[in-house]
Parts: structure tokens; C-alpha cells; sequence
């Protein structure tokens, strides 16, 4: 459709937060979004806060690694409350002046759409409000995305967008053009049919360092800690062999060989959803690499799933396994058991996989966790040869730890998102401490 509507900006903001590292995180919500507005006949410009490949920024090997590396880092006063803990504070994005540069050089936009993640992060979002208000003062501002529908009201009232949006956009998408812009945009296609959805807008980015990939949106599980129902009440799947396509187009049209699964659960009912995938890709291609800093279950990976993914070139895989220790599993309704853990590890393992490119994500900070069980799991998964991975806890309302969380906290965890941070380890009853940190690092390594 020519681009004739109305031209509308989208923004990735800046992190504030006392660590941030580009481990293949790319707001693939906010470019899907874009392909729909494009669709649709808008007129679409985008500005990365986190670019790390901005056309300013001096060049460096940054887009090694698959993709992964370190954002700018500008330090910043620590937010109140969080002025004693001895972590740095610093905004991680590009410096201010480019994005006021970025921002001039655009024709004036109709609508402004901002996203948002991690609740905690809320700060950076906010900055990044306030730098589009000084450029654009006129300009109706929509906020969507994790913080915007976890933390509603406080989005509504911390971050001066002139609306926030809870839930998936899709389908709201063009009610909110048509209420801020006064254009009636008749819908192109069914947005509860992922296949029907155009291709993400990579094409928006200065670099194209790795393609992210959705096969699915939504999980059947409702883990303790875990928010992905409230975000995508319905679980929806794509056809396996579309997606085996994009890949293709990735590959073809712009030489993509690193791709990322964003899935939160890929792995669940292989034989109509991963398998053909995995059979697909072993057919059509060779020398692509596939990661999965997601969580993958565990369950369902058996000998064929393993030679399958170590076939179609899976490079990072990591597995959800949260704990080891059988109370602290009961406690969280966990999925799998130790036996079931040792038995995937094999597979992998077997099937050509070594212990660099295999991890198990172990949960630290978990309200009344004692530190002894915490090194018990990590000492567990290492005697399977397989690399501990700690996945620090964040407290995450509207889920069931949450309440606990609350109840167990130092800080008020109601009161602000702030101090739901996981870097500051806010469920645990000391004080933050480098000591008890690098302690743990290094039981993952030694």
C-alpha cells in the first residue's frame, strides 16, 4: 500500500538502570507494529535510543558475537531510595544530542508511539518522553509495551505520555491512530492470524546485526514468577514452514545468519510446531546459527529434538530449569525434575552439542531462597556438564510470587517499580553485596 497516511514515529527508549548488555535484545513488538503501520499506508520513522550501530558512533567489532554486545553507557544519579548501594547508575543508549539530532531531521510526525520493558526501567522511559516533548511539544505520545500493561496506573501517571496502552497493540492499533491522528485506516489484514502479519521492519535499523524470530506468542504454562499470561492471555502459533520462509527472506534478501527465537514456550507440542520447523530448516539451509536465550522446556527435548536443533544449527541453548532443590520446587510448581533435566543434558550432549553452547538458567533472589540451596542447584547442574546460568529475580505483580515478594522485600515494592530492579537482589534479606555476588559467579564457573 502507498505510503500516504499519516507519518508516525516509533521509539525504542534509553535503560536506566545499574547494568544493561545487548544480549539480542531488539523491541521486536515496536518493529512489527511499524510493518502493520506500513501496511496500512502510514508513513513510518523509527529512532533507537539503544542503537548500538548509530551512524555517529565511532565504529568497532560491537556486532560481533551473533549480534550481542555493549550499549553506550552515560553515568547518572542514582534514583531515590537506591543512593546508598554501591552499583553505578548510567543510562545505556545513545547520548542525548544525537537523539535530539535524530529527532529534528524528521518531518514533524502525527503520532509518536514509545515502547516499554522492564518495569524498572520506567525512568529511561520517561527521560526519553520529556527529550521528544522538547522537539515535538505538540505531538499526541502513546506508550505500549511490558511496563505500560503490568504497571498501568503508574505508567499513566511517571511517565506524561498522553496515553498507555495495556495489552498486545495489534488490535488496538489502528482505534489509537485513528483517536490521536483523525485517520480511519479499514484494517489490511486479521491481526489475531501471526502468519497474515507483514515482516518485522529490521529494515528501520542502521545495521541488521541478527533476524529475532516469533513462531508462537503466549505459553500454557503459568509459572510462579512469570507474567507471560498476562501479557498474552491466548496462546497462537505460526506455521512452521512461514516461518522456515522468513528465515529464507532474511537470509536471501539481506544476509542474515543469526537468528534469535523470542518464544516463551517453542518447544511445546513439537510434533505440529518445532519439529517441522527444525526438519524444514536442516533441508533448506546450512551455515545459519539459531539461538534461544529464552528459556527452553526441558520436557520435550528427547534424541530427536536434539539432533534436530544441533542439525539445523542451534549455537545457544538454554534450558529452564530454575532449581534443583525439591522444596523450593514444590514451592513453584516447577515443571521438570532433577531426572528429566540430566536426561535433556544427555541428549544434547549426545547429539554433538558441548558445555559453551549449552546453559541452565538457575533463579537467584527468589523470596526466601537460602543461599545453601542455591549453591546446591548450581553444583547439580555443573555435575552434568552443563554451564549454570543465573537468572536474578525480579518481583513482577498480577503474578503469584508477587505477594511474597512484597511481603518479604527491604524495599516497598508497591510503591515504586524501581525497587523491583533485579540487580539489587530487593527479595533478599541483606543488603546488596559484591562479595556474595562474585562469590556465586564464580561457583558457576569453577
Amino acid at each position: 500500500m502507498k505510503a500516504d497516511g499519516p507519518h508516525i514515529l516509533l521509539v525504542n527508549p534509553w535503560i536506566h538502570d545499574f547494568a544493561a548488555y545487548d544480549v539480542w535484545a531488539q523491541p521486536l513488538g515496536l518493529l512489527r507494529i511499524a510493518a502493520s503501520l506500513r501496511r496500512h499506508g502510514c508513513r513510518v520513522s523509527y529512532i533507537d535510543c539503544l542503537d548500538r550501530f548509530h551512524p555517529q558512533a565511532i565504529p568497532t567489532d560491537r556486532h560481533a558475537r551473533h549480534g550481542r554486545g555493549p550499549y553506550t553507557k552515560t553515568p547518572l544519579p542514582a534514583p531515590a531510595g537506591l543512593e546508598d548501594l554501591p552499583r553505578r547508575y548510567s543510562r545505556y543508549g545513545i547520548p542525548t544530542a544525537w537523539f535530539h539530532d535524530d529527532l529534528k531531521a524528521l518531518s514533524p510526525p502525527d503520532l509518536i508511539l514509545v515502547t516499554s520493558i522492564m518495569t524498572y526501567w520506567y525512568p529511561g522511559v520517561a527521560a526519553t518522553v520529556a527529550a521528544i516533548r522538547k522537539i515535538h511539544p505538540d505531538t499526541p505520545v502513546v506508550l505500549g509495551g511490558i511496563y505500560a500493561t503490568l504497571c498501568h496506573a503508574h505508567a499513566e501517571s511517571a511517565v506524561g505520555a498522553d496515553e498507555v496502552v495495556a495489552g498486545p497493540a495489534g488490535p488496538a492499533l489502528l482505534d489509537i491512530v485513528a483517536r490521536h491522528t483523525g485517520e480511519i485506516l479499514p484494517a489490511a489484514f486479521d491481526s489475531d492470524d501471526l502468519d497474515a502479519w507483514p515482516y518485522p521492519a529490521l529494515d528501520l535499523q542502521h545495521r541488521i546485526a541478527y533476524a529475532p524470530l516469533l513462531t508462537s506468542v503466549g505459553c500454557p504454562f503459568r509459572c510462579d514468577y512469570c507474567a507471560s499470561h498476562r501479557l498474552q492471555p491466548v496462546r497462537r502459533r505460526r506455521d512452521p514452514l512461514a516461518v522456515a520462509t522468513e528465515i529464507e527472506y532474511w537470509h536471501r534478501r539481506h544476509g542474515i545468519r543469526n537468528f534469535v527465537f523470542y518464544d516463551d514456550a517453542l518447544l511445546i507440542d513439537p510434533e505440529t510446531h518445532a519439529l517441522p520447523l527444525l526438519e524444514s530448516l536442516v533441508r533448506r539451509f546450512e551455515g545459519l546459527h539459531f539461538h534461544t536465550p529464552n528459556a527452553l522446556h526441558i520436557r520435550q527435548i528427547n534424541p530427536e529434538m536434539a539432533t534436530l536443533m544441533y542439525r539445523a544449527g542451534f549455537e545457544t541453548v538454554r534450558l529452564g530449569l530454575e532449581t534443583t532443590v525439591d522444596a523450593v520446587a514444590h514451592r513453584m510448581d516447577r515443571k521438570v525434575g532433577i531426572r528429566e533435566f540430566e536426561r535433556a543434558a544427555g541428549h544434547l550432549k549426545t547429539a554433538g552439542f558441548n558445555a559453551r553452547q549449552v546453559g541452565a538458567y538457575l533463579l537467584a533472589g527468589l523470596p526466601d531462597q537460602r543461599r545453601k540451596d542455591l549453591e546446591k542447584s548450581i553444583r547439580a547442574v555443573r555435575a552434568v556438564g552443563i554451564r549454570p546460568i543465573l537468572a536474578y529475580y525480579t518481583p513482577i505483580p498480577h503474578t503469584t510470587l508477587w505477594r511474597r515478594a512484597v511481603a518479604v522485600s527491604r524495599y516497598d515494592l508497591e510503591a515504586d517499580p524501581i525497587y523491583c530492579n533485579n540487580a539489587i537482589f530487593p527479595c533478599q534479606t541483606d543488603a546488596f553485596s559484591w562479595e556474595a555476588l562474585a562469590q556465586l559467579k564464580q561457583l558457576t564457573l569453577s
